[in-house]
């Protein structure tokens, strides 16, 4: 496996009385044999298309070599999406920090105008699934007034749609997004798999973690085997006094992926009175900012620490300064050797204040081990809701919300 899924700070025989009880935890992973098996069909089936994008290569060629000719004509590539056309790219590309990509998601427009008045230098990937958001559509509108059509690329479901109309009008190229694919669940297809090129990036490698973490968890002999399976029991078995699930990144380059793993989280699971809020708290930052609720505030929360143990330290501090400035514990250590302590220093923390707690530790962050969370979080994610009797796929809540939108901007222009 590409990481480690390290949950006994979670079980009362290591945290006592707010720890989970050995008969919960068994009770509750047993009780995702069902949607194991589910996801099991539904990958022999061929349906859901989350669960066979991992094991594809055949797309990857046309791909790259989009890829190539975006990194070759621009200096930057604005990426024009929200929600999962967005995040997921965002969470890959951070891999690489040093990327020519700039994500423009949140509406904006003084950001939106400001690249805009950088000209031709900026090539524009428009990502909707369904043509039709507004926040999408509205930057895109703008940013074909004043950059020209030849520095767009749009991908969309087939069918009739506005990215679609206007792609017709302006002759923008079109890459077809798959029709039945959810935007948080469509990660490991162009949507995601494109940005990573465009940072250099191996998206074959990407693919081959999330691979194999499917097929570790649909394959397991014994259900402990299945770090999934293991971490939707954790959920299960908390869930009557479950408030808030809260994911902390210990390496600002999974910082994107902790957001992208909110979504996931909220969309798939927040329907009929269910879900935990997931919570992102950026380590070690939110330790001078949050920790202190963590610890002695409401007993009403999951903690997930992500550790990259091969975080990038820099150079090591002189051993003569730390000690002029009394901070001899800094001598001839690096800023990887404090982000390390400082998440080894909230997991004692939150385990000595009886709070469940698991680890995720990845030996290095690489492509590979990124697909790999993904797929983990992705069938994690589905074990809950079927576990729950929970469609993980719609989002009636949201699609609300676009609707009122809409309603809202139609009778101010009346």
């Amino acid at each position: 496996m590409r990481y480690e899924h390290l949950i006994g700070n979670c079980l009362a025989a290591e945290i006592g009385r707010g720890g989970i009880a050995p008969e919960e935890y068994a009770r509750a992973l047993a009780g995702t044999r069902p949607a194991l098996e589910r996801l099991a069909a539904w990958r022999d089936a061929g349906s859901h298309p989350f669960l066979l994008y991992p094991s594809r290569r055949d797309d990857l060629p046309e791909l790259e070599e989009m890829a190539e000719e975006l990194r070759d004509r621009f200096r930057r590539i604005a990426v024009i999406g929200v929600g999962g056309a967005s995040l997921g790219g965002q969470a890959v590309a951070a891999r690489n920090p040093k990327a020519p990509l700039v994500f423009l998601d949140n509406p904006d427009g003084i950001r939106l105008d400001a690249l805009l008045d950088q000209g031709a230098e900026t090539g524009y990937l428009v990502i909707s699934k369904s043509g039709a958001t507004a926040e999408t559509v509205a930057q895109t509108l703008l940013a074909l007034s004043r950059a020209p059509a030849k520095n767009f690329l749009f991908v969309t479901a087939p069918g009739e749609n506005p990215l679609r109309r206007l792609a017709g009008e302006y002759g923008v190229r079109v890459i077809d997004h798959d029709p039945d694919l959810g935007g948080r669940f469509s990660v490991f297809s162009a949507v995601g798999m494109l940005p990573a090129m465009i940072a250099g990036l191996d998206a074959a490698g990407f693919r081959k973690g999330a691979d194999e973490v499917l097929a570790v968890t649909l394959d397991a002999a014994e259900l402990a085997q299945a770090p999934p399976a293991s971490g939707a029991a954790l959920t299960l078995s908390l869930a009557p006094r479950l408030a808030a699930a809260v994911f902390m990144p210990y390496d600002d380059r999974l910082l994107p992926f902790a957001h992208w793993q909110r979504q996931l989280w909220a969309e798939s699971l927040g329907k009929d009175g269910n879900g935990a809020t997931p919570v992102v708290a950026r380590g070690a930052v939110d330790q001078h900012s949050q920790l202190q609720l963590y610890l002695d505030g409401p007993a009403d929360k999951l903690f997930t620490l992500l550790i990259a143990g091969s975080s990038p330290g820099g150079p090591a501090i002189e051993p003569e300064i730390a000690e002029r400035a009394g901070a001899e514990y800094l001598a001839g250590r690096n800023l990887g050797d404090l982000m390390l302590a400082e998440a080894h220093a909230t997991r004692d923390a939150i385990r000595e204040a009886g709070r469940p707690l698991r680890e995720i530790v990845l030996a290095e962050l690489d492509e590979a081990a990124i697909g790999a969370l993904m797929m983990h979080f992705m069938l994690e994610t589905v074990i809950i809701a079927l576990s729950l009797n929970i469609d993980p796929f719609d989002q009636p809540a949201v699609e609300r919300g676009k609707q009122l939108a809409r309603d809202y901007l139609r009778r101010q222009g009346a």
